[in-house]
């Protein structure tokens, strides 16, 4: 394995956003959809999971090759092409599952992680409300749910929720892009 490669656990609100913005950075691996953060016993369903009564967030694992891009730019992209403001949302949806986290895996993760949240706060008018916590379980979603934009970009959602977070991406970050 590539000693490079590093995880980082985020959170935007719907994972299918967040993974089809990431699987265009340069550096990137791999993108995984899944849960964390949740206060139930067992591996959770999506339908468990959608109920908002279990806990947990929608969130990615991102893997990526720190020699091509770093933590803190991981954060700047995610922080810019989702709203970082509304708690428990993202657009019309709605619940604790949607918030905006990220889950840390070291100090240094941490450390960088406030520094990035307190350098965007100047950028928005609402105070910033995304979560930071140590990295909990994390639990893979089911297939169905894996490269979803990619598989279904026909599909509404995808049209008019996903691509306004792409077009978002390759305005303000095009020299991240692969």
């Amino acid at each position: 394995m590539n000693k490079n490669l590093q995880v980082a656990t985020i959170g935007g609100g719907c994972f299918w956003c967040t993974e089809a913005v990431f699987q265009e950075v340069k550096g990137v691996e791999k993108v995984i959809s899944g849960y964390a953060g949740g206060n139930v016993p067992g591996e959770p369903t999506y339908r468990e999971i959608c109920s908002g009564l279990t806990g947990h967030a929608e969130v990615i694992e991102v893997t990526y090759d720190e020699s091509i891009i770093s933590y803190e730019d991981i954060l700047v992209i995610f922080m810019t092409t989702h709203d970082p403001t509304t708690l428990n949302q993202q657009g019309a949806d709605r619940g604790t599952q949607y918030r905006s986290v990220i889950y840390h895996h070291n100090e240094i993760q941490e450390r960088i992680s406030k520094e990035v949240v307190h350098q965007i706060q100047g950028y928005y008018e609402g105070k910033i409300v995304t979560e930071i916590s140590a990295a909990p379980v994390f639990y893979k979603a089911t297939q169905e749910h894996q490269d979803f934009y990619k598989n279904n970009n026909g599909q509404g959602y995808c049209t008019y929720v996903i691509e306004p977070k792409l077009a978002k991406l390759r305005q303000l970050h095009a020299d991240k892009l692969k």
